[in-house]
């Protein structure tokens, strides 16, 4: 059982597309997006997860939410003080579920009905949940407009007439409707303006110390990441590689991914050297995962053994240490360039 701390916990989370061929459309292969994924979220904490498109961070969120089924794994969520598998609740379960857990979309022009104003967008979670019409309906959509920064005099504009910027507004005003525990933030910023995407940024840092919310930010920025986050995940291939706190992570990597990833961070100065990791050799097969690490064959620091077992997640950290996760046989024998390395 997690910890009372915990307000969610995954333990091998998988999920896997069926590859069909033929006339007869018969399975002879499965995509493994999410293979055995474990993370765990403490509440009113930020964790990012970050990696390469393709690597199944999306794939992950969506799983959390139920949006769509896992094919295996626990996924524990505190709702109502209590413990609940998210992975086997019921359809009536899943309909309370729903208000303690909300997501914000990345394409802020795709995810809101061009055919309903605004009060509809915000007041729709409202009212499926009847919660709130009428005059009540209009005031707290009103209320939430103004947390997000939007005018109330918007109330009855459509979609089409606001930039992208306070399109994601409406979006977190729609994720907030419920007053949720837990929003997944799908890469909301990275569609977004840079000037804008600081303005998001520090609108969910307020929200979340306002209303103590908790979030599960996924990204591929990981300038970004570190302006909002807690603890970082990364992931490559479906699986986690390594997990630390911010700072830790960027300033003391143990997994060679991590390490080609933080040397490509974008600097603002443009005078500065960069070190770029320029990674050789195969990105593995999602439809064939079997055999060893899944990062050896771009590995600099890849050894017999990391061809033939897969490592497992597992603790670095010393006595009195944050807790430090990585998947890598040598993890403590590599001496890896933390952020600082690459802006000398």
């Amino acid at each position: 059982m997690p910890r009372q701390d915990r307000l969610l916990e995954i333990g091998n989370l998988q999920k896997h597309f069926p590859i069909r061929k033929g006339l007869w459309r018969r399975e002879v292969g499965v995509v493994k997006a999410v293979d055995g994924v474990d993370l765990s979220i403490d509440k009113g904490r930020v964790l990012g997860l970050v990696g390469e498109s393709g690597c199944g961070k999306t794939t992950t969120g969506r799983c959390i939410l139920r949006a769509i089924e896992p094919t295996a794994g626990e996924i524990h969520f505190r709702m109502n003080g209590e413990f609940v598998d998210v992975a086997k609740l019921g359809l009536q379960k899943l309909r309370e579920l729903r208000r303690h857990m909300q997501m914000i979309f990345q394409d802020p022009y795709a995810s809101l009905n061009p055919r309903m104003t605004v009060k509809d967008i915000i007041g729709e979670p409202l009212v499926v949940n009847g919660l709130a019409k009428g005059r009540m309906l209009e005031d707290s959509v009103v209320e939430l407009m103004k947390k997000v920064g939007l005018r109330p005099e918007y109330l009855r504009r459509y979609p089409h007439a606001f930039s992208g910027g306070q399109r994601q507004r409406i979006g977190i005003a729609r994720a907030l409707a419920l007053n949720p525990s837990l929003i997944v933030c799908d890469e909301s910023v990275s569609a977004l303006d840079v000037s804008i995407q600081a303005q998001i940024l520090n609108l969910l840092k307020d929200l979340q110390s306002e209303f103590g919310l908790t979030y599960l930010f996924i990204a591929h920025d990981l300038s970004v990441v570190r302006h909002i986050s807690d603890n970082v995940a990364v992931m490559y291939i479906g699986k986690i590689a390594e997990v630390a706190e911010t700072d830790t992570l960027f300033e003391s990597p143990k997994h060679p991914y991590t390490e080609a990833l933080l040397s490509a961070v974008p600097l603002p100065d443009p005078r500065a050297k960069l070190e770029r990791i320029l990674l050789s050799g195969e990105t593995a097969d999602p439809t064939d995962t079997s055999k060893g690490c899944y990062f050896h064959p771009r590995c600099a620091y890849s050894r017999s053994l990391c061809a033939v077992e897969m490592p497992k997640l597992r603790s670095v950290a010393g006595p009195g240490q944050e807790e430090h996760l990585v998947a890598c046989h040598y993890a403590e024998d590599l001496s890896l360039k933390g952020i600082e390395a690459y802006t000398a």
